[in-house]
């Protein structure tokens, strides 16, 4: 056994580690679907995949003239290399990868399939089955792409016997409690922000979980199940999200809810959706399931994709008076937003710090269904006063140089980010200026929702910062063909570029608005 090459080996299972540090958190973001991971491959990765394979032949090259010594020298300055990046992606990431109990499981099996090989060279080190594992191990440390489909392909079979696991406790649990109020809160905007209204409203009268964050997978409603819920708890609300069709079926199977509320139907995710059709037909698979149970489904009359296609008898609220809940006399002041909402025949007012009109449309969304579970009008009006936005959605707050910020980063649908615009450019006498990289996820139609989005911004604001020189472009073009200042518009690779933009810019008498702010694996 020759030492050096043992060490070489050692080096490359290290560097190995290391390089999957972005891979992971990719494979995170993108929730484990290889395919979508492939789609960050091709979009943001053929510079780093050359990279690596020079780095593999370099070290291939090494081994196969015999020149350990050397190659072991090289490996480290490229293990140097490889931890350097893992730390800076971890310190500059807007959401670097997060040390679940599967991405550790991960790491485990990666770390012993680097040992396996090691163990065999060490034990064998004059066969071909060493030479073999020689190989594999030099492939592995470097060509990256390749580790992390093996790891995921290993580590499939385990986490989906965990996931079956903890989902048949979920189920059990519920059955446990025939008495729990269930309700499940889906669309393609709003449904975040609708279920933390419902639920301090509910709170007023009974004892309320709901899945924090954006806890809306299969697994994130089954963690919240096993882990929040307790006996003295009265109403569960369970926010459902989709990217396919069948996911809120899913979770329906798992949840068993007897309400349901639909915030919206629209052109989201429709890379794995295709077509409006199929994202009302899935978002409506809680509909089945509500009526299953004998429950009752309220829907957003607003939202023209549902209004256009419903055939059955819901519940419907929004702005229009032939809705069962309406709201009315919407105005805007320094201290947020006054309506009111017909409630058992009576107009009742109703005051928010909570800005747009989609926000409002949330509101009398919960309402209904809060004053059917029978709150009592003046516990509603007081919830809805104390209600502050959710954290990153249309969140107003001091900023930089005492300026003013209004924090829309998880806003991602074409109408909300276009009322987000609007919201802004109601601050009269006030500097506007908005940090975006657009919209995702949009299909054939991205190109037209962004450069609608560009066309906004232009009448708008007087400052324009665009994240990702190519990602923008559609805001871009708008914005040239508006009317607007050139020297107004900036266009950056980054948002900590963008921040050091606007921190020149920036005084008391600015207001900023950050819209959508994109994961990594967007930015190009």
């Amino acid at each position: 056994m020759n030492i050096y090459l043992l060490i070489l080996l050692v080096l490359s299972a290290l560097c190995a580690i290391f390089s999957l540090t972005q891979h992971f958190q990719m494979l995170q973001q993108n929730s484990y679907f290889p395919s979508r991971y492939f789609g960050w491959l091709r979009q943001s990765y053929n510079k780093a995949l050359l990279v690596d394979a020079i780095f593999y032949f370099i070290i291939t090259a090494f081994y196969l003239l015999k020149f350990f010594r050397i190659g072991c020298v090289a490996a480290f300055i490229i293990l140097f290399f490889k931890l350097r990046k893992s730390r800076d992606i971890q310190k500059t990431s807007i959401k670097p990868l997060v040390f679940t109990d599967r991405i550790k499981r991960m790491y485990v099996i990666v770390i012993l399939l680097f040992a396996l090989l090691i163990g065999i060279y060490a034990k064998f080190p004059t066969t071909v089955v060493a030479r073999i594992a020689i190989t594999l191990c030099l492939l592995l440390g470097f060509i990256t792409i390749a580790l992390t489909f093996a790891v995921w392909g290993i580590t499939l079979p385990i986490e989906k016997r965990i996931s079956k696991y903890y989902i048949d406790d979920a189920v059990k649990i519920l059955k446990s409690r025939p008495d729990l109020k269930i309700v499940g809160i889906t669309g393609s905007y709003g449904k975040t922000t609708t279920k933390f209204i419902l639920t301090r409203i509910l709170s007023e009268k009974f004892n309320v979980v709901c899945t924090p964050l954006s806890y809306n997978t299969p697994m994130g409603v089954v963690k919240t199940i096993r882990t929040l819920l307790k006996p003295q708890t009265q109403i569960f609300v369970c926010e459902m999200g989709a990217k396919n069709i069948g996911d809120i079926e899913e979770i329906c199977n798992i949840a068993n809810p007897n309400f349901g509320l639909i915030t919206s139907v629209g052109p989201q995710h429709l890379e794995t959706f295709k077509t409006v059709d199929n994202v009302f037909n899935t978002k409506f698979e809680l509909a089945n399931a509500v009526k299953q149970n004998g429950g009752t489904l309220f829907v957003n009359g607003d939202s023209k994709e549902i209004i256009s296609r419903i055939k059955d008898e819901y519940v419907t609220y929004g702005t229009n008076k032939k809705f069962d809940f309406c709201g009315e006399n919407l105005s805007y002041g320094r201290d947020g937003s006054q309506f009111t909402i017909k409630l058992g025949g009576e107009k009742v007012k109703f005051s928010t710090k909570l800005l747009g009109l989609h926000s409002i449309i949330d509101i009398i969304g919960a309402v209904s269904l809060a004053f059917t579970l029978g709150v009592p009008v003046s516990d509603i009006q007081f919830a809805v006063a104390s209600l502050k936005p959710a954290e990153h959605r249309l969140e107003l707050k001091p900023f930089q140089n005492g300026s003013l910020l209004i924090d829309d980063a998880y806003n991602s649908n074409p109408e909300g980010c276009l009322e987000a615009v609007r919201v802004l450019g109601s601050f009269e006498g006030m500097k506007k200026v908005i940090v975006t990289p657009g919209l995702v996820e949009l299909g054939d139609k991205e190109y037209e929702y962004n450069y609608a989005l560009g066309k906004e911004a232009a009448k708008n604001c007087d400052i324009i910062i665009l994240v990702g020189k190519n990602r923008s472009k559609p805001m871009q073009d708008a914005v040239k063909d508006s009317n607007f200042n050139p020297l107004g518009l900036y266009v950056v690779s980054s948002f900590k570029e963008a921040m050091s933009v606007y921190s020149q810019l920036a005084d008391n008498n600015t207001v900023v608005l950050f819209e959508n702010d994109l994961p990594d694996n967007y930015l190009y």
